[in-house]
């Protein structure tokens, strides 16, 4: 059984942008750590992939390129649904997103984008 490991906010934020350190975090269950990750590590698909697979919601913090990017976002939402209106349009309006969404909770239509 892994220990969880208690983080304070102070020591996170001094290390918002070491990825061995928010990476140790997710690996101990403490996918909040990402809130205070830097700009440079929202952009990091690895780190941000594991993330959403926690905590969907950390998909908010995500750079715009990995809102964009299919799996980072169908990972988030399978955690988490309703983060699908952080997704980027283009793939709200993605036939693969939209099946997944779907397939969780019919509300998920409401973020959705149609193409005809």
């Amino acid at each position: 059984m892994t220990e969880e490991k208690e983080y304070d906010i102070e020591d996170v934020e001094k290390n918002s942008d070491n990825r061995s350190f928010m990476m140790q975090a997710l690996a101990n269950h403490a996918p909040w750590v990402i809130a205070y990750a830097s700009n440079k590590l929202h952009a990091d698909k690895e780190l941000m992939l594991e993330a959403v697979k926690q905590d969907g919601q950390l998909l908010y913090y995500a750079s715009k390129e990995l809102r964009d990017d299919k799996e980072v976002v169908g990972e988030a939402i399978k955690n988490k649904w309703l983060i699908l209106k952080y997704a980027s349009k283009r793939l709200r309006s993605d036939e693969d997103i939209a099946k997944i969404a779907l397939e969780i909770n019919e509300k998920s239509k409401e973020f959705l984008i149609k193409t005809t």
